[in-house]
């Protein structure tokens, strides 16, 4: 498949931005263990929230309806962040990136914890947001240490941490808040992002780049020119939409049933059926270990099947819990697995530009997760859980229906047809 002609501007990117490091590297398990806990630490801090919005709307004086505005203004920043910062990866030195972003990080926390008003509270969880993106620069920092034949095992396995502290932060955030309220999940989130910024300087790899002469605009307007040259990165960007969105339509959504009658649940009970989510951990190890063997479209298929299955089981949720708990390991597992696949596969065009290769999906992440927080709300208060779960059904559904339509376009371009 001929690829489009270049543009002077993107050539000249191409050439200036090479990365000095040899193709053969290979990642140790503690660093590729380092890169993955500092990425879960990182995330973690935009999913806080989400345990907590009864008790942000009651504090604030929020209405049901619209405290998914809480999730929805973080997530839309974190995607402002990818579109303007994480391409600077490509740029500047990495390693420097990082620890900066994490140092500022620290002072976001730190404002929303003391937050004295909405508005405050807004403005600091705004900030969270568009710095979180340090975890992207930590995945594509990864990926390129990582040797070719490992890449996909790598970045499975920072994925891995990411799971994790995506989901244990609703189970942090709900012992924190029932132990000294909610304000104490932020500021301790700081002293530990300040931590584990001092190993992260202390630890990470360095790395010799070329000086640069393309100016940031041109950085940025690179980055959309990759989006219209690479098929793959389109096919795969929508895809990783839909599935954010069913996420998102779940884990900011749950606590609204679990918080009130039958239940009546405590933050900390709340927080806790994160951890039945960590199986999506695994599934994300495991899918970047088949996209390296090339069963990228095999593992794509089977996981949107269980992710519309999945909801089967939540669907009962304010019947049993035990169903929810099945429900929740199945989405999760899901979901995680089509995005280290869908990674996998961009991560194979343009080495020289992960950075905005990373941006570039990750917007379709962030933008998925912030309409399935703000629309599930809505959906909530107005028509109940059972209007959650058909929202949630339906777009798992439409995820599966686009990959089936797309999969011969992506078998093309990848080289693989690993689905009969």
């Amino acid at each position: 498949m001929k690829k489009e002609k270049m543009t002077a501007v993107e050539h000249s990117d191409l050439e200036t931005t090479h990365l000095q490091i040899n193709t053969r590297s290979t990642m140790t398990r503690n660093m590729a263990l380092l890169f993955s806990t500092a990425s879960g630490m990182a995330v973690a801090n935009i999913y806080f929230a989400q345990p907590l919005l009864d008790s942000l709307a009651s504090e604030f004086g929020i209405s049901y309806s619209s405290v998914g505005m809480v999730i929805t203004i973080t997530q839309l920043c974190y995607a402002l962040g990818l579109l303007l910062i994480v391409p600077l990866g490509d740029l500047f030195n990495q390693r420097r990136l990082i620890v900066a972003q994490m140092l500022v990080s620290v002072l976001s926390l730190i404002l929303v914890g003391i937050a004295p008003t909405a508005t405050v509270l807004f403005i600091g969880l705004a900030a969270v947001g568009l710095l979180a993106v340090v975890t992207q620069v930590l995945v594509a920092f990864a990926a390129t240490w990582a040797a070719p034949e490992e890449r996909g095992r790598i970045v499975g396995l920072v994925q891995s941490g990411i799971v994790i502290g995506i989901l244990l932060a609703r189970t942090f955030a709900g012992v924190l808040t029932d132990l000294a309220g909610w304000r104490s999940v932020y500021l301790v989130s700081g002293v530990m992002m300040l931590i584990i910024t001092g190993v992260l300087y202390r630890y990470l790899p360095r790395a010799d780049r070329k000086r640069v002469s393309i100016s940031y605009v041109n950085l940025l307007a690179s980055m959309f020119i990759l989006f219209r040259q690479e098929r793959i990165l389109r096919i795969r960007g929508v895809l990783g939409f839909l599935i954010f969105v069913v996420f998102g339509t779940l884990w900011t959504s749950i606590v609204l049933p679990l918080s009130t009658t039958p239940y009546n649940l405590s933050h900390t009970a709340i927080g806790a059926f994160g951890l039945a989510g960590v199986a999506g951990a695994l599934g994300a190890a495991r899918a970047g270990s088949l996209a390296d063997r090339g069963l990228g479209q095999l593992t794509t298929c089977i996981a949107l099947v269980l992710l519309l299955f999945s909801w089967c089981f939540i669907f009962f949720t304010e019947y049993s819990l035990i169903l929810l708990i099945v429900g929740i390991v199945i989405l999760d597992l899901s979901v995680q697995a089509v995005h280290v696949t869908n990674q996998s596969m961009i991560f194979m065009v343009r080495p020289e530009a992960r950075s905005r290769l990373t941006a570039a999906y990750m917007i379709f992440y962030s933008l998925g997760s912030a309409l399935g927080s703000i629309v599930s709300t809505n959906i909530y208060a107005n028509a109940g859980w059972n209007g959650v779960c058909l929202f949630g059904a339906s777009i798992s559904a439409l995820a599966l229906l686009y990959w089936m339509i797309t999969y011969r376009f992506t078998a093309q371009i990848t080289g693989t047809s690993d689905v009969k």
